[in-house]
């Protein structure tokens, strides 16, 4: 596994540790998981993944039509 290393102002740090602690894990953990979790909600579509659905095969999709804007008052 690979190990990385960055710095950052005292207040996160301890901001960090005190997460860890609620959630009950290490910071190393904890730190780890975000920056996985992260990393995962950037990634692309697996290959396959919309084959697993198959086609679709109802009605064309269509926006319904949007309400007005509302008119709000200024404030000055």
């Amino acid at each position: 596994m690979t190990q990385l290393h960055c710095y950052v102002p005292e207040e996160v740090a301890q901001q960090a540790q005190r997460r860890a602690a609620q959630s009950g894990l290490s910071l190393s953990r904890y730190l780890a998981d975000l920056v996985k979790r992260d990393a995962l909600a950037s990634a692309p579509w697996p290959e396959g993944y919309f084959k697993l659905f198959g086609k679709w095969g109802g009605a064309p999709l269509e926006r319904v039509p949007q309400l007005p804007q509302e008119e709000r008052l200024q404030f000055k």
